[in-house]
C-alpha cells in the first residue's frame, strides 16, 4: 500500500467538500464546470482523481456521461457504492491509455496535481489529459498553492524554522516537496511553465476558495445569511489576479487546440 493510499484510508475525503470552507471550493468549481458544459449535447466528462465522486456523481445525476478515474481503492469503493451511472475505474493520471485520443469534452484534473511532486510527473498527467480531451475541449486543473502552505503550516502552526532547517523551503519561501511528501505546492509561475510545456492555452484562472481556508472558524460561526453573502462575495472576486495565488486552491481552465 502506498503512502497516498494509507493517507486516504484515514482522511475523510467524503466530508471535505461538505464543510463550510469546502463548500466554497465546491460551489465555485461547479460554477465554472457548468460554464463549459454543453447542456444540449450533454458533454462527455472525465473526472481524473475523482476521490469519492463528489463532482462526478453530481454531474452524472444531471444527465451527463461521466467517467471517473481514482487511484485509491478505498475512495473508489465509496464512489461505486453511490449507485450512480458514473463509469469508475482505478487508475493513475499519468497513464490513461485505456481512453482513446479526444474522447472527452470536459476533463477535470482536480486531485492529481496535489500529490505529484515532480515537474515531469505533473507534465505527464497534463499531457495525458490533453490527449484524451477533444479539440476545442476544456480542461480544469486544480492546484494547492504555495503561499497558503507557508502562511498556515509554516508560520501559523510554527513549523517554518524546522522546514527551513530540513531544506523543505527555499530561500524565497517556495515549498520544496519530494516524492516522500503527500502534497506539493505551487506558485502561478509554476503553473504557467507547465502549460507552456504541455502546449495548452489558458482561458482563465480562478481562486477556488479564496480566503475561506484561512477563515474556517469564522465561517463556521456565521449565520446562514452571512455565509451566503460570503459565497456571493467570493464568486464576485475569485477571478481577481491579486487574490488568485493566495488561496489554498486554484483552478486553471485550459482550452485544447
Amino acid at each position: 500500500m502506498t503512502e497516498l493510499e494509507k493517507y486516504y484510508n484515514k482522511f475523510n475525503e467524503e466530508k471535505r467538500l461538505t464543510r463550510r470552507h469546502g463548500r466554497v471550493e465546491y460551489i465555485t468549481s461547479m460554477k465554472y464546470i457548468h460554464k463549459y458544459l454543453d447542456v444540449e449535447k450533454k458533454s462527455k466528462i472525465i473526472d481524473i482523481g475523482a476521490g469519492t465522486g463528489r463532482y462526478s456523481v453530481q454531474l452524472a445525476e444531471e444527465g451527463y456521461d461521466v467517467t471517473a478515474v481514482e487511484p485509491v481503492k478505498y475512495n473508489l469503493g465509496i464512489l461505486k457504492s453511490k449507485g450512480s451511472s458514473v463509469k469508475a475505474f482505478q487508475g493513475n493520471a499519468m497513464n490513461l491509455k485505456r481512453f482513446d485520443d479526444g474522447t472527452f469534452d470536459v476533463s477535470l484534473l482536480f486531485g492529481p496535481m496535489y500529490h505529484l511532486c515532480r515537474f515531469e510527473d505533473k507534465l505527464k498527467a497534463l499531457k495525458e489529459t490533453k490527449r484524451i480531451t477533444a479539440k476545442g475541449g476544456v480542461i480544469l486543473v486544480a492546484y494547492c498553492m504555495n503561499e497558503y502552505s507557508i502562511i498556515t503550516y509554516g508560520f501559523k502552526e510554527n513549523n517554518i524554522l524546522r522546514c527551513i532547517k530540513e531544506n523543505k523551503i527555499s530561500d524565497d519561501f517556495h515549498c520544496m516537496s519530494d516524492e516522500t511528501e503527500l502534497y506539493d505546492y505551487v506558485r502561478l509561475e509554476d503553473i504557467d511553465k507547465l502549460n507552456m510545456s504541455a502546449g495548452l492555452e489558458r482561458i482563465k484562472i480562478i481562486s477556488a476558495d479564496g480566503p475561506a481556508n484561512y477563515m474556517r472558524t469564522v465561517l463556521n460561526a456565521m449565520d446562514e445569511q452571512t455565509y451566503e453573502k460570503f459565497i456571493e462575495y467570493h464568486l464576485a472576486t475569485c477571478e481577481r489576479p491579486e487574490l488568485i495565488g493566495a488561496g489554498a486552491h486554484t483552478v486553471d481552465i485550459l482550452r485544447v487546440q
